[in-house]
């Protein structure tokens, strides 16, 4: 899953979750059961799971070229800066 499918997965995440607790809440209260809207919004919960956990090639539209091993060694290695850490003095 590249950067942009996790932004994806984590929108449709929390508009489904949210869609089906509003959806689940509605149908609790116009049937007057707690247990209905516990089963609609676990319903919800088990589909958005089964939507945005697996890796769908959807998820995978801009995947990342990575840099070839030998193309690394010829990059320049970054300077090591020598900076020495000042601490303050505690008081006591």
């Amino acid at each position: 899953m590249d950067w942009q499918g996790q932004k994806l997965s984590e929108l449709l995440m929390q508009i489904m979750l949210v869609a089906f607790g509003i959806i689940g809440f509605i149908s609790g209260y116009a049937l007057g059961s707690f247990q209905t809207m516990l089963y609609v919004y676990a319903a919800g919960v088990v589909l958005t799971s089964l939507v945005t956990i697996p890796d769908w090639p959807f998820f995978n539209r801009h995947p990342r070229n990575w840099l070839d091993p030998s193309e690394v060694e010829k990059q320049p290695k970054p300077q090591n800066s020598n900076t020495t850490s000042k601490k303050k003095a505690s008081k006591k």
